[in-house]
Order: C-alpha cells, then sequence, then structure tokens
C-alpha cells in the first residue's frame, strides 16, 4: 500500500511540474513559487526528483488557484482537469486497445473482450461490486478496487472495530476503535480516493435478502467466517436461475471472488455460479473448529489450550452464573487468562499467555498484513478481469504459501458431483436399518463434508422431523427414538433442508440399508454410524 500511496503522490507531484512549466509559472532549473520548491529537474547532486518536488496530494487539487496566484482561472481548470484524465490512463490504454488474451480466449471464458468506451463506462458508471467483510482482508480489497477503476462500492461487515485490529487495518485510526468497521473504511475510501463513492451496510450477510444481493454485477469476500461463506455461496447459487430445458440465465448470475488468509497461507479462488465449483464443493478442505474432549479440560489436562478452556468452559460459569465473557472485554479475558495460568501452574504446564487467550476464546486465526496485499491483489485482479473481460480469468484456484518463500499454484477446482448445492445429484446414504432417526441428523451435522446446522428431513408424503416452528417440533420429535427402518423404506428418498441452504436450496437424500453398517450411537461420538457414497 505504500508503493501504491508512492506512485501516486508521485504522479501529482510530476504533472503539477510539468504544467506548470508548461504555463511559464516556473523554469526547468529553477522554481519560484509560493511553496518553496526549487527543482523540477536536477542533477544527482542535488538529489532525486522526487526529494525535490513539490509535495501533492489528492486532496490539493481543489487548493491549486490558490498556490499559483494570478493563474487564469480557466487556466487552473484545464491543469486539474489534465491531473484527473491522466489518473487511469493506464486503464483507459487497457480496455481501449485489442488484445489476444481476452477473457474468451482462456479456460475460463465469462465473456467477450470489446475495447472500447462502452466497457470503460460500465466500469465506472454501471459496475456495481459488493466487498463483503472490512477486516485485514477488507480493507486491503477496498484499496485495491478504489484505484483500480470501480466507482460504485458497497462493503457490508457486522463488527466494531478493535484496538488489536489497528496494526493491518490500515483503513482505520486509533479514533475509530468502537466504531462500525464498514462506516469508517467506506468514509476513508471516499474522502481519499477521487470519484470513489463506498455505500456502507452494517449487519450479518444473513440478514439480506435476495433482492439484495440481485443488484450486484459482482462480489467479492474478504470473510474469516466459514458459516457466512457457505450461506453466501448457496444465496448466489440460488440467484443464477435455469429454464424448462436445463440453461442457465446468464443475466442473473453474479460472479463472487472468495479470498481467505491464515497466517502465511492464502487463496483466492473464482466462483460463477452454475459454471464452476462452488465453495461447498470444497468444504471438506476445511478443518473443523477445534475443540478438546470436556473429560481432558476438567481432569487432565496436557496442553496450554485445555486451561485456558477450562477457566473459560468451567470456572467462568461458576464465578459469573449470571453473564457470558466479554470476548472484547480485556478485563474478562485477562480473568480468564490469569485462572489458566493458575490452572497450568498447578498442572506443571507452561505458554498460557493472554495472546494464547484470546485465540482459543475467539477462535482467532493469525493475520499476516502481507499475505492479506497478497491475495487482496489477486481478488481486485481477478474482479476487474471479470468486470471487462480484459484478460484471462483464473480457472478457478489460486494458493500462496508464504511460510518459507513466496510461492503460489493455481489450479481448477473440479466440481464435486454430488455437492449439495451446486448439484443436482442424488445422494446415497448408506445406513444400518436400527439406527434411529436422531442418530442420522446427528450424522448429518458431524458429516465433514456436509456440516448441517440444524436439519429438518421430509418424505414425499410426511414429515420426519421438523426443527421449526415449536409446534411441529413437538409434533415430530416422537420419531427421534424410533428406528429409520419404521420410516423410512430401503432405497427411499428423502429432503432435507437446513439453515445453510438458501431459497428453494435442499439435499435430497435416498436411504440404502445395509446390516454391515454399524449403528451410529449418539452415546459415542468417535463411533461412525452411516457412510456416505
Amino acid at each position: 500500500s505504500s508503493r501504491a500511496l508512492k506512485k501516486i503522490i508521485s504522479f501529482y507531484q510530476s504533472a503539477l511540474c510539468k504544467e506548470r512549466v508548461r504555463l511559464g509559472i516556473i523554469k526547468k532549473k529553477k522554481i519560484s513559487s509560493p511553496s518553496g520548491v526549487e527543482a523540477a529537474g536536477t542533477s544527482d547532486k542535488e538529489g532525486s526528483p522526487l526529494q525535490k518536488r513539490a509535495r501533492l496530494t489528492k486532496t490539493d487539487v481543489p487548493d491549486i488557484k490558490e498556490k499559483m496566484t494570478g493563474l487564469p482561472t480557466t487556466s487552473v481548470k484545464m491543469m486539474v482537469d489534465n491531473i484527473k484524465n491522466e489518473e487511469f490512463g493506464a486503464l483507459e490504454r487497457l480496455l481501449l486497445n485489442e488484445t489476444k488474451l481476452g477473457s474468451e480466449t482462456g479456460t475460463l471464458p465469462i465473456g467477450q473482450f470489446e475495447p472500447g468506451e462502452e466497457i470503460m463506462n460500465f466500469l465506472r458508471n454501471d459496475c456495481k461490486v459488493l466487498v463483503v467483510g472490512a477486516g485485514g482482508l477488507g480493507c486491503e480489497v477496498l484499496k485495491d478496487l478504489a484505484l483500480s477503476g470501480f466507482r460504485d462500492i458497497h462493503v457490508i461487515d457486522m463488527d466494531t472495530i478493535d484496538i488489536s485490529n489497528l496494526n493491518r487495518q490500515f483503513l482505520f485510526r486509533a479514533s475509530d476503535v468502537g466504531k462500525a468497521k464498514a462506516q469508517v473504511a467506506a468514509r476513508f475510501i471516499n474522502e481519499r480516493v477521487y470519484g470513489v463513492h463506498v455505500t456502507p451496510y452494517i449487519g450479518k450477510v444473513q440478514e439480506k435478502d435476495a433482492d439484495f444481493y440481485r443488484q450486484f454485477n459482482l462480489i467479492v469476500s474478504g470473510l474469516d467466517n466459514v458459516e457466512a461463506r457457505r450461506w453466501l455461496n448457496s444465496m448466489l447459487l440460488s440467484l443464477a436461475q435455469i429454464d424448462d430445458q436445463g440453461n442457465v440465465d446468464p443475466e442473473t448470475v453474479i460472479p463472487m471472488i472468495d479470498g481467505g488468509t491464515e497466517g502465511f497461507k492464502g487463496q483466492a479462488r473464482v466462483i460463477v455460479p452454475r459454471f464452476t465449483s462452488c465453495f461447498e464443493c470444497s468444504l471438506d478442505t476445511f478443518p473443523p473448529q477445534r475443540t478438546y474432549p470436556l473429560c481432558t479440560i476438567a481432569e487432565t489436562p496436557r496442553l496450554p489450550e485445555h486451561c485456558i478452556s477450562y477457566a473459560h468452559l468451567i470456572e467462568w460459569p461458576k464465578a459469573f452464573p449470571n453473564r457470558k465473557p466479554d470476548t472484547d472485554s480485556a478485563d474478562d479475558m485477562a480473568w480468564i487468562c490469569k485462572t489458566a495460568q493458575d490452572r497450568a501452574q498447578a498442572y506443571g504446564l507452561q505458554g498460557v499467555t493472554y495472546m494464547k487467550t484470546l485465540g482459543v476464546v475467539k477462535n482467532i486465526i493469525p493475520a499476516v498484513a502481507s499475505t492479506n496485499a497478497v491475495v487482496s491483489a489477486v481478488c481486485a485482479n481477478e474482479a476487474f478481469k471479470i468486470a471487462t473481460a480484459c484478460a484471462r480469468n483464473l480457472d478457478t484456484y489460486f494458493m500462496y504459501m508464504g511460510n518459507d518463500g513466496a510461492y503460489t499454484h493455481t489450479f481448477r477446482y473440479q466440481k464435486k458431483e454430488d455437492c449439495m448445492v451446486c448439484s443436482a445429484s442424488i445422494r446415497t446414504l448408506s445406513v444400518n436399518p436400527a439406527t434411529t432417526l436422531a442418530g442420522l441428523i446427528s450424522h448429518l451435522t458431524q458429516d465433514s463434508g456436509l456440516r448441517l446446522k440444524q436439519p429438518s428431513l421430509t418424505k414425499s408424503d410426511s414429515t420426519l422431523y421438523m426443527q421449526n416452528p415449536k409446534a411441529l417440533e413437538a409434533a415430530t420429535r416422537p420419531n427421534l427414538t424410533k428406528q429409520l427402518s419404521e420410516l423410512i423404506q430401503d432405497d427411499e428418498e428423502i429432503t432435507v433442508t437446513d439453515p445453510v441452504f438458501v431459497g428453494d436450496l435442499a439435499l435430497t437424500l435416498k436411504i440404502s440399508y445395509s446390516l454391515e453398517t454399524p449403528i451410529f450411537s449418539l452415546d459415542d461420538d468417535e463411533k461412525e454410524g452411516t457412510t456416505t457414497k
């Protein structure tokens, strides 16, 4: 970001000096101006031109007339227009000229590149981009999009700014602590980048309906929450309409660029609903949130994390039975840390620190600013290519590994044939007929390839179990203790709905009985009572 800022400052400084020379206000070797600048072009002994030029940023442009006393108003306007017009000179050279590497020539052709003013006007005036998340990655994405020619940008985030964010989320300042991230980030970009308007929204992505997402041409996700990304992926899949012949209406397709970072590792991917693999296709590559057995935490702690979990889950409710710990409160986190340190000392363990406490309690993923910058650059680059079709698109996955250097790898992530979101195929489930309905539901929530939250099950002629509303849940609750053989016939299909699905999306399961499959037991989480294929 500092390099980009230096380039912008250098450009304005150079443009101002050239314009002053052209108008005869200064000479090439000697500058006489109210600001005391003394060199438009100097020898090596006098220092670099960048060191000698007047410092001019975007906020200085409206004040040029005051600094250049005696200059006619028309000349000032012409000078300002020249600076503004050259700001996107490279952009115009790219979009107004033919290329042999347009999107249509790649392995993921999304559009036909047609250079001209039309595509330039679309990028500047008509293309609406939604950035989801205004954290470490989101701040970088907002900056990159604003400096890449996108002018109508929207951002949604539910969080407020914490002091720990300031080391990498550079759109925020100490005075912004406690304020909404989306609002502060939008205000910063609006004030800093000429011609760009960022509209903020505060809240969860799940709180917005289909009409909200339907208005955008492109979505860039910078979320660190897998469940929110699943929901957003499902929403965009539901918006892509299919006609009676099975053809997808391209006007309803909203591409999504999903970025994520963890320490020195990062990834970016292009998701075109109904055409490429979706986020759900790769769900089994994301490890589930790490938890620790309660018996280990309470009886035989072996790790610092065990002590922290003990202080958080067992000791806190005893000390403060009427409230949960505030993970953003320094006092609450300090209490948990101190309690965990006392327990660790009693068991001869070391390593309980305040930062580790935050990591365990808040499930914090380490964030590195340079990783965010790399992944954001890829996301913004793909967003630009999708919006303009001026170059070949990423097909479809980019990986960055920065632990031992700077290594990257790209590949096509294949669609999962039985993906419960983007595939219309029926998933076959092999299960022991003695398994109870509650056991089946438990499996659906624990399966690494499904990870459902609150599944409800129905048949074509009856309802097996519904999580909501309460009256229907109470009416179907007796089925939970019944064996599947009492409720479902062999090779019968059932429909599974869940909050991770949006709209009319649902999972279709074909129940296939096998006596060789172990019975799933709710009392033993390590047993697998069902297998999918």
